[in-house]
This record gives structure tokens, sequence and C-alpha cells, in this order.
């Protein structure tokens, strides 16, 4: 395993951070796992070095978050726990979703009881919310550091006029601002190389990109992917712009690449995020221990310049995604 520093925090994490949304129940999303084979893949994470964990109180309404608590019972003090929270949680509460102070500080509570921990390491907003002012947003989380009950803030997928703004207003009221951002970005989607990702190298701001896979359609040929369970039942994967403008044919190119290499195209394209220098850690999930094995294997994988720019280079503009 790789470690590295998040952002301008000084924390070290693993370069890899295992996503939990394919831990929970099945009543949620067909592909999800039980209890009993999330712990198989989380105790393998952590034997594989694995320190980063990323989860949200939405992921299987919360039992999720239950599930991992309960994984790393007698590693908390070596690993890092992130989740989020924004969407809501019960249809008859309006207030269990948003970033207003009331629904921050409430959901924060129920995650930690589910987690089973003191302190959340990254507690990051999931989304941007329209009906909340940034600064009401911010100041309630800043009370939530100074509680200890969170240590480090993130965001996630947003315009980066509105990360611009969030920073701007942390600095002018001297709160605890963003280290992080949690956006949309893979091979087939790369439309955040346009603005966001230069803010965050600028600001310093550690990015952990989620998607890295593209909801699997980086792991397997284009006309394989419907075939899967979660390709079979997943909407989102559809409501993303993957197999628009140039996509297919990167689809093509990675198998070509991998083929050539002995590699899986899921190797392929986490390696080539992970040449990417504004890249952190991408929140790799999975629903396999053999899955998990050959993304840690990921980073040994070395892609020369002309590689990269053969992957690269069909990719066209797209419409954007991810942010609602």
């Amino acid at each position: 395993m790789e470690y590295t520093t998040l952002g301008s925090t000084g924390m070290e994490v693993s370069r890899l951070c295992l996503g939990c949304m394919s831990f929970g129940s099945s009543d949620w999303r067909p592909w999800v796992l039980d209890e009993e084979e999330s712990h198989e893949i989380i105790e393998r994470a952590t034997d594989l070095g694995i320190t980063f964990f990323d989860t949200a109180n939405m992921y299987s309404r919360g039992e999720s978050e239950r599930i991992l608590g309960n994984a790393l019972k007698g590693h908390r003090d070596r690993s890092v726990v992130a989740t989020k929270c924004y969407f809501q949680m019960d249809e008859d509460d309006p207030n269990s979703g948003g970033l207003s102070r009331k629904a921050i500080e409430q959901e924060l509570a129920a995650s930690l009881d589910r987690l089973g921990m003191d302190t959340i390491d990254l507690y990051q907003i999931h989304r941007w919310d329209e009906d909340t002012p940034i600064e009401e947003t911010l100041r309630t989380l800043d009370d939530a550091v100074r509680r200890n009950q969170v240590r480090y803030l993130g965001a996630s997928s947003m315009w980066a006029h509105q990360f611009a703004d969030a920073l701007h207003a942390s600095e002018r009221l001297g709160l605890e601002r963003f280290v992080t951002m949690q956006n949309h970005y893979n091979l087939v989607y790369r439309e955040e190389e346009r603005e966001m990702l230069p803010l965050c190298q600028k600001q310093g701001v550690g990015v952990l990109p989620w998607s890295p896979l593209a909801r699997g359609y980086l792991t397997r040929p284009d006309e394989r992917v419907d075939a899967t369970t979660r390709g079979d039942a997943e909407e989102q994967l559809y409501a993303h712009p993957y197999r628009e403008g140039g996509g297919r044919e990167i689809n093509e190119r990675v198998e070509e690449l991998a083929e050539g290499k002995g590699l899986t195209m899921a190797q392929v394209s986490l390696a080539w995020l992970l040449h990417q220098e504004w890249v952190d850690a991408p929140i790799v999930g999975t629903t396999s221990v053999e899955h998990l094995e050959q993304a840690v294997e990921a980073l040994d994988v070395s892609l020369s310049r002309s590689d990269l720019e053969y992957l690269e280079e069909p990719y066209e503009p797209a419409r954007v995604s991810g942010h609602d």
C-alpha cells in the first residue's frame, strides 16, 4: 500500500479509499452486500493496508455506517473514517435532509451513533444546498469541529464557483474550511478538469474522486456492462454520459491496453487516475475480495506518457453530471 497526505491537513491516508456504498442491505439496492460479506471485504482491506474508508448516512439508510463501525472495532486508531450528510433520510421529516443547522446536527449525531465513534475524521456535505446560506452550514460544521465531533470538513460534487464561495466564506468568517473535494472524475468523465480540479490544486484541497471506474463501465467491455447485476439495475449508470462522445472508444482502448499489459480493465482505469497529479485517493467500491486485491495491485501499474495520451485522446466534452 502507498500512503499520501490528505490535501494540506498533514493527516496520512492510504492511496486508495474503500467506498462503502456497497455495504448494507440489498433491500436498498440489489447489488449491495449484507453485513457478513461486507465485513469480509473490510477486513481484507485493512490487511492490505487500506486505512481510509468513506461512507454516507444515506447508504442503505444508515446501515452502511453501522456495518463499517462494527468492522473497524479494534482498528479505529489506525483508520480514517469519512461520512456525509445532505440527502433526506426520512421522507416524513424534511429536516432529515439539507444543510441547515438542525439537519446537520441531528444527522451528525445519528451518524456518530451508528458508527459507534466519538469523532468522525472527515465529515462531508454530500451536495450543495440551494435553500440554506453557506454561512449557516459552515458555522454549524465549525461548531462540530470545536465540539470534537468532527476533525476535518469536506465537500462533494458542486460547481466550482460554489466551492470557491464556500472557501472564501470560511476565510472571511474565520471558520474551519473544507479540506477535501469528493467529485465525479474518471477516464470517461473529465469535466472537472476545467475548473474544479485546478481550484482544488491552487487551494491545497485534497481530491477524492467518486465513481473512479464509472460505476463499472470501465471494468469490462461496453457490450458486457448491461449483463452485470449493477448494470441491469443501476439507473444512475445510464444517467451519466459515459457512453456519449468518445466514451465507447475509450472503453475499447482500456480493454486493448489491459490485454497488452496482462492487466484488468479496472487496473488500467485506476492507474490512469492515480497518475493524475491532483488526485489524492480514488474512492473504490467493490463487492468482491478479488476485485479489491486487483485494485490494490493497480498502485504498482506504471503507464507511459504515450499510454496516458492514448487513453485520453478520444475524450469529448460531456454534459455536467453528478451535481444533483
